[in-house]
Formats: structure tokens, sequence, C-alpha cells
């Protein structure tokens, strides 16, 4: 089990990148658009190019991982984090600026991709769902330690912006080495390549016990595949249930705007007559809080199960997101950085710590590549899409109506998690294939 941890954390500090990348951003956003006298539109596009990056990388993340592997996949994923670090650190203009943030952005959108399957690929069915979820603690460690980081920094001058981005290099060098230590994903192997000896070894280290149930479980129903010359192709009306229930996840993490106030949190503050190092000081505030209770889903994900965590979560974030609606509303805002915080806990706690575990666990083998780009996907081009449009929304309708819109689709979505979403907690990945999938 040392090793299957050892090898997790690694492929997890995927997700440490791709959370400091999402949002070291909020601290160099304003200077950005101060020194290149950016219009709003402008603007609102140099914050959300990365996430139209993040939403090809989501999309296309898949391909390599089935053509090459998810291990050689993940050391080309870190190598676009640094790129796009020490690039986007140095960039002379906006135009240069723009696209180093948006190759920043295909490693988000690969890492998204290719991360939580490698690990839900390598996991025990009794630990799968609080290892995948380490992809998610490390996302907001990431995102903690970028606004820790965008904090120390603030102070020392004008380009203090650079260096908030330039940063980024050190984890991303560290993650380029230790992923050329992890192995191979043994149901890569045996889908996508016949190594059963490979496979085999792979499954030795994993449970050694276990390793000849869990190889025999996975030919076996590879070979059911064949025999019934299953589609690999997502879109067939034999996966229906698994993207139906991938995409409406997606898109309820979205549109609960999570990343509307990751990005723009130090804004969110200011509206509410914060100073700015005050402000700046509260987001890393939620930065602290996201960690805590993402440790608490963590803990108990695999005990309680997912649909639990989920009834939890939406019923907090109604709540929440209805209470900062109101401040806007009546112009009182001493209450907003309380429910904001709880908002974060909320959403760390549930949607936070399940979504990518979910995501990984119900497709089948053969097609889950595509299945994770399509659910990565669905949830990075409506981030994209709410971060871009976030400035010219508050500008236009000030903060009330947002996040009563908010509010009202966490309300839809506690009637999703009531009546749609399937408990996965406890099953072998094959097992979950027989359940979901529809002959």
């Amino acid at each position: 089990m040392k090793k299957v941890f050892f090898w997790s954390i690694t492929v997890a500090m995927g997700g440490f990148l791709f959370g400091f990348d999402t949002a070291v951003i909020s601290g160099a956003e304003q200077s950005i658009q101060q020194l290149w006298q950016l219009t709003d539109i402008y603007h609102g596009l140099a914050v959300a190019i990365a996430l139209y990056g993040t939403v090809i990388g989501a999309l296309v993340g898949g391909i390599p991982a089935d053509l090459f592997g998810r291990k050689k996949t993940l050391f080309w994923i870190g190598v676009l984090y640094l790129i796009s670090a020490i690039g986007s650190a140095m960039a002379p203009e906006i135009y240069s600026f723009m696209l180093l943030r948006f190759i920043g952005g295909l490693g988000v959108g690969a890492s998204s991709v290719v991360a939580p399957m490698y690990i839900s690929e390598v996991s025990p069915a009794s630990q799968r769902g609080k290892l995948v979820a380490l992809f998610q603690f490390n996302i907001v460690l990431g995102i903690l330690i970028a606004y820790f980081s965008n904090y120390l920094m603030a102070g020392v001058g004008e380009n203090a912006w650079r260096l908030m981005l330039g940063v980024e290099a050190i984890p991303a060098t560290a993650f380029v080495i230790l992923v050329t230590m992890v192995p191979e994903s043994p149901r890569w192997l045996i889908i996508k390549r016949n190594n059963i000896e490979a496979a085999r070894k792979v499954f030795m280290a994993i449970n050694p016990d276990g390793a000849e149930a869990a190889l025999e479980s996975v030919r076996k129903s590879d070979q059911d595949d064949v025999d019934k010359k299953t589609s690999t192709r997502i879109f067939s009306s034999k996966y229906r249930f698994p993207v139906m229930l991938a995409f409406l996840f997606a898109f309820f993490n979205q549109v609960s705007g999570i990343n509307a106030i990751i990005y723009y949190a130090p804004r969110i503050f200011d509206m509410t007559g914060l100073a700015k190092g005050s402000a700046l000081l509260s987001t890393i505030g939620i930065g602290v809080l996201n960690l805590i209770f993402t440790m608490v889903g963590m803990a108990i994900i695999d005990r309680f199960g997912r649909k639990t965590l989920m009834y939890i979560g939406s019923v907090g974030l109604v709540f929440a997101l209805a209470m900062v609606s109101r401040s806007f509303y009546m112009e009182q805002f001493t209450g907003v950085p309380v429910f904001l915080f709880a908002y974060i806990a909320f959403f760390a706690m549930s949607q936070g710590a399940v979504i990518w575990v979910f995501i990984a666990e119900i497709f089948p083998n053969r097609v889950r590549a595509a299945g994770q780009s399509l659910g990565s996907f669905t949830h990075w081009i409506l981030a994209a899409l709410i971060a871009n449009a976030f400035p010219f929304f508050v500008n236009k309708y000030d903060g009330g109506p947002i996040f009563l819109f908010f509010s009202v689709m966490m309300v839809v979505q506690l009637f999703f998690v009531w009546k749609i979403m399937p408990e996965t907690r406890n099953a072998t990945l094959e097992d979950l294939e027989k359940k979901l999938v529809r002959d």
C-alpha cells in the first residue's frame, strides 16, 4: 500500500500544479490590467485564456493517454507547466503572455483527465476514493500556496506579478522528475498493449495476495467486451448513462460559481469594502478552509460514500450562496466573508472531493480516457465561460443576481443527487461497469 500511496501522491502533484496555475492569476490580474491598459473584455480574456487552453487539454488529453500510456502523458504535462511558468513570467507584452498562459492551460486540462484516471486504475477498491481525492487535495493545496505566495510577494515592486507566476517552475520541475519513478497503469497495459506480465508485476506491487484475482477480473472484462464487439465510441448508446452522469456532475461543479470565486476572490472582497491587504488575506483564508475541508471529504468519502457528501454539500451551498446574494441586495456586507468561507467548506467536502473520483469511476476500462476527457471538457468549458464573463456581469448587475443564480443551480444539483446519482464506493471498476453500462 505504501507504493500505491507514493505513486498516487506523485501523480497527484499534477493537481498541485493545476491548483497553483489556476489560482496564481488572482494576485496578478489587476497588475496586468494596469500595466497593459486592458479593457474589461481583454482583461477577462487574459485571465480566462489559460482556461481555454484547459478546455483543449481536457478534450484531447485522453488521446495520448490511450496511445502512449498514462505515464508518458503525465511527463509531458509536467513539461507544459514548466514552459508556461517560466515563459509567462518573462512575457514582454499581452499576446505572448496569453500564449504562454494558454500552454499552461493545456497542462491543467490534460492533468485533470490523466491523473485521476491513473490513480483510479492503480487503487484498491476500498481505498480508491481517498487516493483519487489526493488529486483534489493537491489542487486545493496548490491554490492555497498560490494565494500565500501572492500575499508574500504583493509588496516587492511593480514586477511582483512576474515572481508570482514564475515560482511555479519549482514544483513543475519536481513533478517532471518524480513522475519517471511511477509504473504504467496495469489496466492500460492489459487493455491497450495486452502486456499481461508487465501488468502482473504492477498488480503484485499493489497487493500480492489479490494480484491474480485483479488481473483475471480485468482480462475477463476485456474479453467480454471483445466477444460482444463492444463499441469503443464514447457516444454509443451503451454508454449513455455514464456520459450523462459525467456531463451533469461537471456542469453542476461549475455553475456553483467555484471558479468565479477562486479567480476573483480579492475583487469580490474589494466589492464588500475590505481594504486590498485584508482582501488578499481573506483570500488566504479561503485557501486554508478549502484545504481543511477537502481533507475532511477525503477522510469520509470511502466510509460514508459519494452521495452522502453530495447531499450535505448541496444543502450547504444553497444556503451560503443565498446569503451572499442577500448581502449584496441589502448592501450589508459584514457577513460576506463568513458566508464565502462556509461556501468553500461545503464545496470542498462535497463537489471538490467527489468530482474527480466519481468521473474516474463511472466509465469502463475501454472508454475511460474518453469519458474522463468528456467530464473534464465539460468542467473546463464552463469554467472558461464563467471566468471570462464574470467581470462583465459584476460591473453590469453587481453581486446579488449572480450569487442568486449560483444558489438556484445548487437546488437543481440537490435534485440530481437525490434522483439520478448512483453510489460507487467499495466496488471495483469492473463491477461498476456491469452496474452502469446499459446493453
